[in-house]
């Protein structure tokens, strides 16, 4: 069996990409969080996230139950697994899942800073700490709702660089993870609107939206001061910049686009 290992810390995103570095590396099946998925089925284990505390979370992840682990390895051979990838936190943890259910030595070794950007991974974090929200690679109907007492939705379609779509996430909420630092939405534009007024040259937004899906995108509309006495795109690059450095240091990530459209000066 070809085995691949994907590790990074918890809440980075990695639940988030291995759909589609599974899709990339043509590997037929993952295990994430004690569940196996082949082709983007759940197929057998049970997931972690259903646990109460964070100390059975990480035994259930780790298949420490023989049990557990004697399902899932049944399924592997009935699928006819022969490429799969495993995730965890770290490569000691990757190595104890495949020994666990015997796949084998890891071939490739691969890290969350591979496949995501610095700041994808400080915006999951952010997420993961102020709304509590983790990632499964399965379509929630897949996702029984019994065990969850906190709300359960869909995430997003995952497609792959041909736009073909290749599979589906879930979020939901465990019990175990219980501390959050709650940031309200009205938060990002007030910022945003704080730090363009505030800069010399604007007279006012006149249009500003935030918007925090996939991808954080903000567009501003901006009304510029009379007269112009300076280079206007070179003022507007440096607004940019001064509310990315903004975010970064409210937050800890930066938006992916900030889209600055001139009105007017008046």
């Amino acid at each position: 069996m070809k085995v691949y290992s994907l590790s990074g810390a918890s809440g980075t995103g990695k639940s988030t990409s291995a759909v589609a570095f599974a899709h990339t590396h043509k590997l037929d099946a993952m295990i994430d969080d004690g569940l196996l998925i082949v082709r983007g089925k759940r197929v057998a284990g049970t997931s972690a996230k259903f646990e109460k505390n964070t100390v059975t979370a990480v035994r259930r992840a780790i298949f420490n139950e023989r049990a557990h682990a004697e399902e899932v390895k049944a399924a592997l051979a009935k699928y006819e697994v022969d490429s799969i990838l495993v995730i965890g936190t770290s490569d000691k943890m990757t190595r104890t899942i495949a020994q666990a259910l015997e796949l084998g030595e890891i071939n490739r070794y691969f890290y969350v800073t591979d496949i995501r950007s610095e700041n994808e991974i400080r915006r999951a974090k952010f997420v993961r700490e102020t709304e509590g929200k983790h990632v499964m690679p399965v379509s929630s109907d897949q996702v029984s709702q019994n065990f969850f007492k906190k709300l359960i939705k869909k995430g997003w379609d995952i497609f792959s660089p041909k736009r073909v779509k290749i599979g589906e996430t879930t979020i939901v909420h465990p019990d175990f993870h219980q501390q959050t630092v709650n940031v309200h939405k009205r938060v990002y534009p007030q910022l945003v609107r704080y730090i363009a007024e505030n800069h010399p040259h604007i007279a006012r937004v006149e249009q500003l939206k935030v918007l925090t899906t996939s991808e954080f995108v903000v567009e501003l509309k901006l009304i510029y001061q009379a007269p112009v006495c300076y280079n206007l795109p070179a003022d507007i690059t440096a607004l940019q910049q001064k509310l990315q450095q903004a975010m970064l240091t409210t937050f800890g990530f930066t938006a992916d686009t900030i889209n600055c459209k001139v009105g007017k000066i008046e």
